[in-house]
């Protein structure tokens, strides 16, 4: 079953975080390429990537005449998508292990983080999941 784990954050923790030394950064940094390693070598990472900034976003809407309109960069919105993982794993409570990890990175001085970390089902057209 593949899922994806998309972590989230807000501008607050996003503007904290960019305020984190460089060696927390760099602590941070290794924890998530150990992580992805051993979910490789597990058979289980299908896919993993950053998102760019969230200043950087744009809202896209078709117009009337289905041309794209962008709505500036979306500051206001409450919660950014950072980044994903899709694991291809037995079921749901391995995705949730895998999730609580990736939550409980460490932080500044090492202090574990509890980064909310959203888990959904990717679903398959080829069963009966989309009836």
């Amino acid at each position: 079953m593949k899922y994806i784990l998309m972590m989230t954050g807000t501008k607050v923790g996003v503007d904290s975080y960019r305020a984190w030394s460089k060696k927390d950064i760099e602590t941070h940094f290794a924890f998530l390429k150990d992580l992805n390693k051993d979910l490789s070598e597990a058979g289980e990472l299908v896919a993993n990537e950053p998102l760019a900034a969230p200043e950087l976003a744009k809202v896209v809407r078709a117009a009337k005449d289905g041309t794209p309109t962008t709505d500036g960069v979306f500051p206001e919105a409450k919660e950014f998508l950072l980044g994903y993982w899709i694991v291809d794993v037995d079921g749901p409570e391995r995705a949730y292990q895998i999730a609580a990890r990736l939550s409980g990175g460490p932080g500044p001085g090492g202090t574990r983080l509890s980064m909310p970390i959203e888990v959904r089902q990717i679903m398959s057209r080829k069963t009966d999941e989309m009836a």
